[in-house]
């Protein structure tokens, strides 16, 4: 009897973990970021066709330079859920056929937010996302996925 009273305290308690940290992923909210002088207004659109390789350019006729997150994080995951609205192995599907037929080449991939920053902020033909509360005055946001 304590044995089965043990398991459902110890299931309850990982129920209720699982249930936190999945609430904590599912409303974080992403900030799509540009180097400070580019005064570029971008939709959802037009956000996800530049990290899809179907625009390349910002409204300015600059080049733009997509930087993604690395594969596997959560800013990555939600960026993919709500921009793009595909899986990362949708997107991954769809870049290894754009390769294969050299006609695209998927965005930069940055290990940290902290790095997607300073790339960002360094380059100003650069585009990348990273969480909202990571944002810093070195760069400028263009939208907000919440």
């Amino acid at each position: 009897m304590r044995t089965m009273f043990a398991l459902k305290r110890c299931t309850a308690g990982l129920l209720l973990l699982l249930g936190t940290l999945f609430a904590a992923y599912s409303f974080a909210s992403i900030a799509v970021i540009v180097h400070p002088s580019n005064e570029s207004q971008l939709d959802t659109s037009s956000i996800e066709r530049l990290f899809m390789g179907r625009l390349n350019s910002f409204e300015n006729g600059r080049p733009a330079i997509p930087i993604n997150a690395a594969a596997g994080t959560p800013t990555r995951d939600i960026f993919n859920q709500r921009v793009i609205g595909r899986s990362d192995a949708q997107i991954n599907a769809y870049w290894s056929r754009l390769l294969f037929t050299g006609k695209g080449t998927p965005p930069r991939e940055m290990a940290s937010d902290q790095e997607v920053l300073s790339a960002v902020a360094e380059n100003k033909d650069a585009i990348g996302y990273v969480a909202s509360s990571s944002v810093t005055d070195a760069v400028r946001v263009v939208a907000v996925f919440e």
